[in-house]
């Protein structure tokens, strides 16, 4: 037991504090020490045996932490005594003595209030599992402080500890308690504080465990609840509503929960933007727009049902600011930098564009970058584009609404790359506010170079608005926008010509250093990026297209390709764009990736430079007399085209190959496709060309890539099959299609567009590129359109994929001629409508299975029965047949489940999942599918590196298919826990040879790490 502090210690620790703290401490010693003390793995803690010792406790604690200041703090006695103030007050709320719990819980508040989260972290637990255990506690006011207690320590929580809070948290059910108390606050007369107390702290909890979320999203009352609580005219309510939305959005199966029926939600987001309401308000419909905004569905919902109100209060909140000697009110950077963020939905294409625009968006970027100023802009009006540039250097040297400047020209580069090809700005506003804002970016782009030629290696501290202002100008440069794009190229030519400076020696040797091969050479990745950007906007403009080629510009970029392609540089945009990191991000879940650069974004910025310079120059001079390395180059493009996940490098990797003559798109499957033209053992579409032998097609494959030139009543015909086992495949081949061309249609264009529709990509002379412009058009093939008239790709523009998945629906069965069928399958309560068979099956075609598979093209033209069998049976499950059908027609691997859907699976829900990709394994083996076993094999070493005691299960799984490659790899995750596994019955189910496996592992692994064995 702790005695009082010796006479000398006492002396020196109570110097510098008043003799009532140091007589208040004295008492509070003498209190603890009625109790006994004890240690457990969380740390100290007090054991009191009846109600008035407690009392007096928590009396002399509260007596103590009121005579506390902050000056106090500092001293040794207060520091000394945090650590038995926590335990002795969390042993007290752990005995859960009604008679103390009120006086407890508000000391727990107190202590939380009054001594810095930097004291107290060590301490945290002893606090939050008896607050966490009290949460649902009969006496409202215990129930109230304890959360309150915990959302003040959960404001204050390091990073570093959340695991252990976690752990905390799960053993004592918080988020079920939370969820049952907000649901009761409904249906009991509770005070407004208790829900808001409640709800705020299941908030925190969720936007920082994103494990918390899934038994809260999926908990349709509560969500009812929420529906009805959302509209309550008290605004803290409104508030602690928004608040649990906001988190829940944070994943993204959340989100789609919540918008199944959103327009109630939408309502209130928009509500709750209008510059009418408190500011807290405003920030919570802002955070709550942010996270509903980040997915393509969340954006299209909000987009249908409130775009013009949305983007007007985007535009108002962007605009409802005002300087007091030179300073913003207190709140209104917060507001304008959630607005701007908000703002950033500019990035993708839709309907708000056109109301941004009609909102003046313009101003209010102009206005947010030079100032609030009438008499500026007005002078700026009279002024030459000279004298314009000269003024603008000066009012951009202020630091006027500095953080909101990267913002400002990421709206701005986002809005100029979603604009139509014929956009004006006088549609909508005043040219000359806009050609304003491009001077000022234009001016922004040329400092970002200076500041990238100053920037040590490694160095992180880089202007915030560098990469942000030089991206603006290179997606100006680049929009579909005649306008937009001629006037900036001018613009940036007049500026660069104004300062007088050529930069291009400078980036060509950065990027020549990082493809030196010297890796003390290599330069930071923010010089790389600025760099690579500022070479794709010279490379744009015609004055200095000779500044860049002269001194090797194509060579130096094909070699900086070579070398990503060969060390890829695999870069976040936020490492280089500061303002993008933010705890949203960092906290979402279960979203995809949308970013059309990805993290590859020097390989982009590398391909959109080159094919400018590509587009400007002769082609053959680039590669004279250097073939091989002219086929090197296309096959490194193709590859881009093939394998990259970023539609971004794809689209530029096309780009580059339309002007070595190869146009399209190159496919993994293209070569096997473009065969099926020689075919016409199954083809059964004729096109006749007048004065021309017809060429034979095949129908599923135009009703998926240029259904156009299928006749519209071809396209509604149904075809009915009989479950006869006599019948056969040939008896249901549909009766040849004649489709007559125009006479306009030439056989050589015709020839061309098919190897297009089938492969994905053709070779072609410019002659003949404009006769497919015509044809291209007419079949509505826009991208091959935007490829044959050399526009830049549209950013953000998906790539086109070859996916032949869509023939599996209604109008592809038109044209079935086969029916898979698994050798198991679970009972189907389904009728189908396109024949009586009465089993789980799959209506396909012989010409994409020809193509994908060549076991299956050699059992086609083997003459056996199964070879004219109208039905298929797969030695594999249903849920393996779905996912084989799914690669034959698409190429990719459906995964399994996975975020929040995969993490509460249980574990033989798990084991269900993984199961078809076993069986695939052992199938795409036996049918030499090299490519889907090497994706199913990896796929499921992925999971099992991660959840390893799914090994016991799968090892037997794999040994019955013959897969003893991946009973090796599941063998060497249970090698760690052989002598645990000894004593589980799973482990004993195990045939003997493959527990002598894991034995082996195991005594390797022991030799490996130094074990005993």
């Amino acid at each position: 037991m702790r005695s009082s502090l010796s006479s000398k210690q006492g002396a020196d620790n109570s110097r510098g504090i008043s003799g009532h703290i140091f007589t208040l401490h004295q008492r509070l010693y003498h209190a603890l020490n009625l109790g006994s003390r004890y240690c457990d793995d969380k740390g100290q803690k007090w054991h009191y045996s009846d109600m008035e010792m407690q009392r007096l406790v928590i009396r002399s604690v509260d007596a103590f932490l009121d005579s506390i200041s902050a000056e106090s703090l500092q001293h040794q006695v207060v520091k000394e005594s945090v650590g038995d103030i926590v335990g002795a007050v969390g042993s007290i709320l752990t005995s859960k003595s009604e008679a103390t719990m009120r006086l407890a819980s508000d000391v727990a508040v107190k202590i939380i209030r009054v001594i810095p989260s930097s004291m107290l972290h060590p301490h945290f637990s002893n606090l939050i599992h008896p607050l966490s255990s009290l949460l649902s506690f009969r006496q409202l006011r215990v129930a109230i402080s304890c959360a309150s207690a915990l959302n003040l320590i959960l404001s204050n929580l390091s990073s570093k500890r959340e695991k252990e809070v976690w752990e905390i948290l799960k053993t004592t059910n918080v988020v079920g308690d939370l969820v049952q108390n907000v649901k009761g606050y409904s249906t009991e007369n509770k005070p407004t504080e208790y829900f808001q107390e409640m709800a705020s702290l299941l908030s925190k909890i969720l936007w920082r465990w994103r494990p918390s979320r899934f038994h809260v999203w999926t908990d349709k009352k509560l969500l009812n609840i929420l529906d009805t609580f959302k509209l309550n005219p008290d605004c803290s309510i409104r508030i602690a509503v928004m608040q649990l939305y906001s988190a829940l959005a944070l994943c993204g199966n959340g989100t789609k929960k919540l918008l199944e029926d959103g327009e109630g939600l939408v309502k209130i987001m928009v509500d709750s933007l209008d510059c009418s309401n408190p500011y807290s308000v405003q920030i919570e419909g802002l955070g709550l727009a942010l996270c509903l905004m980040t997915s393509e569905q969340g954006r299209s919902r909000i987009i249908k049902l409130s775009c013009e109100p949305f983007v007007k209060a985007i535009i108002t909140l962007m605009s409802n600011w005002s300087l007091d000697a030179g300073k913003l009110a207190k709140g209104q950077m917060s507001i304008l930098v959630e607005a701007c963020r908000l703002a950033l939905i500019a990035r993708w294409a839709g309907d708000h564009h056109f109301y941004f625009w009609k909102a003046g968006v313009d101003v209010v970027l102009l206005r947010l970058l030079i100032g609030s100023s009438d008499t500026t802009q007005q002078s700026l009006r009279s002024l030459s584009l000279q004298e314009q540039i000269i003024k603008l250097e000066e009012v951009l040297n202020t630091d006027v609404l500095l953080p909101l400047r990267p913002y400002v020209w990421d709206i701005l580069g986002c809005l100029a790359a979603n604009c139509m090809e014929d956009f004006f700005p006088v549609m909508h506003g005043n040219e000359t506010w806009f050609n304003v804002l491009v001077v000022c970016a234009c001016l922004a782009f040329v400092d970002s170079i200076l500041t990238s030629r100053q920037i040590s290696q490694g160095s992180v501290c880089h202007s915030s608005e560098s990469e942000p202002a030089s991206r603006a100008v290179l997606m100006m440069i680049y929009s579909p926008s005649n306008y937009i794009a001629s006037k900036t190229r001018f613009i940036l030519s007049e500026v660069l010509a104004l300062r007088g400076k050529d930069y291009v020696g400078y980036l060509l040797d950065t990027l020549k250093a990082a493809s030196s091969g010297n890796k003390f050479a290599i330069p930071s990745n923010f010089r790389l990026v600025i760099s690579l950007i500022s070479l794709a906007c010279y490379s744009a403009l015609p004055k200095y297209h000779k500044h860049v080629i002269q001194p090797g510009g194509i060579a130096t970029l094909l070699s900086f390709i070579s070398w990503w392609l060969d060390n890829p540089v695999h870069l976040n945009r936020s490492s280089v764009a500061p303002h993008l990191q933010n705890s949203f991000s960092e906290r979402t879940c279960c979203w995809p990736s949308e970013d059309w650069a990805g993290e590859d974004m020097l390989l982009l910025f590398g391909l959109v430079a080159l094919g400018e310079l590509i587009n400007a120059e002769n082609c053959s001079g680039i590669f004279h007399n250097q073939m091989e390395l002219r086929a090197a180059f296309i096959r490194d493009l193709q590859e881009i085209c093939i394998n990259n996940s970023n539609s971004g490098p794809r689209w530029y990797a096309a780009y580059i190959l339309r002007h070595l003559g190869l146009y399209g798109f190159p496919s993994k499957f293209g070569s096997e496709f473009r065969e099926l033209l020689s075919d016409n053992e199954h083809s059964d579409v004729e096109l006749i060309i007048k004065n021309q032998e017809p060429l034979r097609v095949h129908g599923v494959i135009l009703l998926v890539r240029c259904p156009s030139l299928l006749p519209p009543e071809e396209l509604l015909k149904d075809k009915a099959f009989d479950s006869s086992l006599k019948q056969d495949s040939d008896s249901c081949n549909r009766l040849i299609t004649k489709v007559r061309l125009s006479a306009h249609v030439d056989c050589q264009s015709l020839t061309k567009l098919l190897e297009y529709i089938y492969s994905g990509s053709f070779e072609a002379g410019e002659d003949l590129v404009k006769k497919l412009k015509i044809l291209a058009k007419h079949c509505n093939l826009q991208p091959l359109v935007q490829l044959l008239c050399g526009r830049n790709p549209k950013w953000g523009t998906r790539f086109p994929s070859f996916d032949f998945t869509s023939a599996l629906g209604p109008a592809g069965r038109n044209f079935s001629d086969i029916i898979l069928e698994a050798e198991t399958s679970p009972p189907s309560d389904q009728d189908c409508n396109s024949c009586s068979i009465s089993v789980l099956h799959l209506h396909v075609h012989k010409v994409i299975l020809w193509s994908s598979c060549d076991y299956l093209r050699a059992l086609f033209q083997s003459g056996m029965q199964e070879s004219h069998s109208l039905t298929i049976k797969v030695p594999v499950c249903w849920d393996s047949l779905v996912k084989l059908v799914s690669w034959f027609y698409s190429g990719e691997l459906s995964r399994p489940i996975s975020g929040c859907l995969w993490d509460n699976l249980s574990k033989e829900e798990k084991l269900h999942e993984l199961e078809p990709y076993v069986e695939l394994c052992s199938l795409a083996q036996f049918w030499l599918l090299e490519d889907l076993h090497d994706k199913c094999f990896r796929l499921i070493v992925s999971i099992l590196d991660s959840y390893q005691y799914l090994s016991i299960k799968i090892i037997q799984m794999a040994a019955n298919l013959n897969q003893w490659k991946l009973v090796e790899v599941a063998a060497e995750y249970l090698a760690p826990m052989y002598h645990h596994l000894r004593n589980l019955s799973e482990f004993d189910a195990l045939d003997e040879h493959l527990i002598e496996i894991i034995r082996a592992a195991s005594v390797q692994f022991s030799r490996r790490n130094g074990y005993l064995i």
